[in-house]
């Protein structure tokens, strides 16, 4: 069974999407669509942006969906998923990906969802770290122990957790980790405190935008951020999407999952196709991986 993966945001490259732009009319259709719901040529910063550029929320993340739908479309009648499943924000781009979501309601999902997490960054300063070589179980319990706000957000593969919250909450845990026998703790060049408590704010305003979109009936499972499980009911699928913003992305749990259900190979579909490749390896090395 072929599993397609879908990176999120840090996937964005200096020129992306431009090959595909000028080699397909479908892609530019799909491109010039997006110009026009989002308002600006975001076009333009992919491909001819710099990284700082790149790096502003209210570009990424369109960026990054927009590039992999491009690999999709590329791909044709060879995209033929049997489960789907994307790391924070690519969980938007599955869904679309799937037949869940139409194009136009995906993008105007994740725009408002940048717009949103922009918003609460601005409200609350906040900070993540990646903390290598250690236990789940043992970053887990150094973040209960912190009085400052932080937890875990994303587990991304065996001995990687990334930790989430407020300035000095990061700190003290990155410090304790440290001392706990980390390979390494490293504080991200992020704008804020995703998948924590202090999106709450963001997850208020999206929620109220997903609720105005409609589900389709999924191609195919699609094994969600929030839960880790496959899904197919529409409505569990909207409240597990709205919970993401302020709930761990639990990808370790999910490659377990898929693994477990069936899936024989992982296809990374969009950005550098490196990163989600990677996370299955971590896991097991046994299993065949790829870009779309």
């Amino acid at each position: 069974m072929k599993a397609y993966v879908f990176p999120g945001q840090a996937a964005q490259f200096e020129g992306m999407g431009k090959a595909e732009y000028e080699s397909s009319a479908e892609v530019r259709r799909l491109f010039e669509r997006a110009n026009e719901l989002l308002g600006f040529r975001i076009t333009e910063v992919m491909f001819a942006g710099s990284a700082d550029d790149l790096k502003q929320t209210r570009v990424t993340q369109p960026a990054v969906f927009l590039h992999a739908l491009a690999r999709v479309a590329l791909a044709g009648d060879a995209f033929q998923p049997d489960m789907v499943a994307g790391h924070s924000l690519g969980e938007f781009t599955a869904l679309v990906a799937a037949g869940g979501l139409s194009f136009e309601d995906g993008l105007k999902l994740v725009r408002q969802r940048a717009e949103a997490m922009q918003s609460a960054c601005e409200q609350q300063d906040g900070t993540m770290a990646a903390i290598l070589g250690l236990e789940d179980a043992v970053v887990e319990e150094a973040c209960r122990e912190v009085e400052a706000l932080v937890v875990p957000a994303n587990y991304n593969c065996p001995g990687q957790l990334v930790i989430s919250g407020t300035l000095a909450g990061v700190e003290q845990a990155v410090e304790l980790l440290k001392e706990r026998g980390a390979k390494r703790a490293i504080v991200l060049q992020v704008g804020g405190a995703f998948h924590s408590p202090l999106m709450q704010p963001a997850q208020d305003q999206l929620e109220r935008a997903i609720a105005e979109v409609e589900f389709r009936p999924l191609h195919c499972p699609i094994y969600q951020n929030a839960t880790a499980r496959a899904e197919q009911d529409a409505e569990t699928i909207r409240k597990n999407l709205i919970a993401q913003l302020t709930a761990p992305v639990r990808w370790t749990q999910t490659m377990q999952h898929m693994i477990r259900d069936g899936a024989a190979e992982f296809i990374e579909a969009g950005g550098t196709g490196k990163t989600l490749q990677g996370f299955v390896k971590k896991l097991d090395r046994r299993f065949p991986t790829s870009a779309l």
